[in-house]
């Protein structure tokens, strides 16, 4: 079994700054993650009044935030016991990146550790291995074990994807999205409907009192007999139908927005377990934080009779630990290295 081994992590793809120190071991038919600490520095109040991420403002706030939240972790002293640093090189916006990637190289250089470029996408995928915080109300904790085959559902403010794993390292893409992502449209259609950024929770929050039926919004592509999705056409019929009935009850939108959304996430990901006979069904990503979308895949997988792994919200949404698992989980792999520069575009 590969030595363990503790990691310093950087994430700055976005709006968050984390750092999160993480013993890792297992390799990969077994891997383990016991997360020390993990420290995330919000920047949405922020970028609230423009609606969306700014970059050269989160660039700004990364530049701030960084080394307080590296004297938070422990500064000088944690240095002793880690390992490598891991930092994210993308996908994500190319100067909010480069302040990570910079941070990382100058920590990498001052105390002489191995650095390792991670994935963020990946680091998505490896937030269903972290252990769970707290007890749900859903029975005891799960193992965090991946059964496989597997079906991965990655839904993020930039991407969705559906991906079948036959193990910890190896995955094809099923399908994604031809326009927007799932996690941009409730940012887009919350924008519409007059509600703040980030727009997933308020879209659910004021969801929760409306009507999911009361407005047939319609599912692309869901008849569709492929694994790609759309959701441009989507945002487009909320912006008509608030165009023609400007009175129309907020919460009744909203709700049948996200009904359509959801329906559409799980009957596609259902379509995938059935076909290659799934063992496990995860959902992760920054949009995995939506109650809805998490309660049908979980009713999902109990029909199918597959494990259901969500991760907890702390790491469903940016964080440190996740990079911390991409990387000891591709170095385990022996993949090839990535690029210490920021690859704004960089997928699965």
């Amino acid at each position: 079994m590969p030595r363990a081994k503790t990691i310093l992590a950087i994430e700055t793809s976005c709006d968050e700054t984390a750092l999160a120190l993480v013993r890792c071991s297992g390799g990969l038919r077994a891997p383990k993650f016991v997360v020390e600490k993990s420290l995330i520095s919000s920047q949405i109040a922020i970028h609230r009044p423009f609606g969306g991420v700014v970059p050269n403002l989160a660039k700004r706030e990364h530049l701030k935030n960084l080394p307080k939240l590296f004297k938070r972790i422990g500064g000088s002293a944690v240095m002793k016991k880690i390992d490598a640093i891991a930092v994210t090189v993308g996908p994500g916006l190319e100067p909010a990146l480069w302040t990570g990637i910079t941070f990382a190289q100058e920590l990498a250089k001052k105390y002489d550790k191995p650095l390792i470029g991670a994935n963020h996408m990946e680091g998505h995928l490896y937030s269903a291995l972290l252990p769970m915080q707290k007890p749900t109300a859903h029975g005891p904790l799960p193992t965090r074990s991946i059964k496989f085959p597997a079906i991965a559902l990655v839904v993020s403010g930039g991407h969705t994807i559906l991906l079948r794993m036959t193990a910890m390292n190896k995955w094809t893409v099923l399908g994604e999205t031809l326009d927007d992502a799932a996690g941009e449209a409730f940012d887009k259609v919350a924008r519409i409907i007059g509600l703040p950024y980030p727009g997933g929770p308020e879209i659910q929050k004021i969801a929760a009192t409306g009507d999911p039926n009361a407005i047939k919004f319609p599912r692309p592509m869901l008849n569709k007999k492929n694994y790609e999705f759309s959701f441009s056409g989507l945002k487009t019929s909320v912006l008509y139908y608030l165009r023609d009935n400007p009175k129309a009850n907020k919460a009744n939108v909203a709700a049948s927005f996200q009904e359509a959304a959801v329906d559409v996430l799980n009957k596609k990901t259902k379509r995938a377990a059935e076909e290659y006979k799934a063992k496990t069904i995860i959902l992760c990503g920054g949009v995995s934080a939506n109650k809805p979308l998490q309660e049908r895949l979980r009713t999902t997988a109990d029909e199918l009779r597959a494990h259901f792994i969500v991760p907890d919200f702390h790491y469903n949404t940016d964080n440190a630990a996740m990079i911390a698992a991409a990387a000891y989980l591709r170095t385990a792999a022996k993949k090839k290295k990535l690029r210490m520069e920021a690859q704004g575009m960089l997928s699965l």
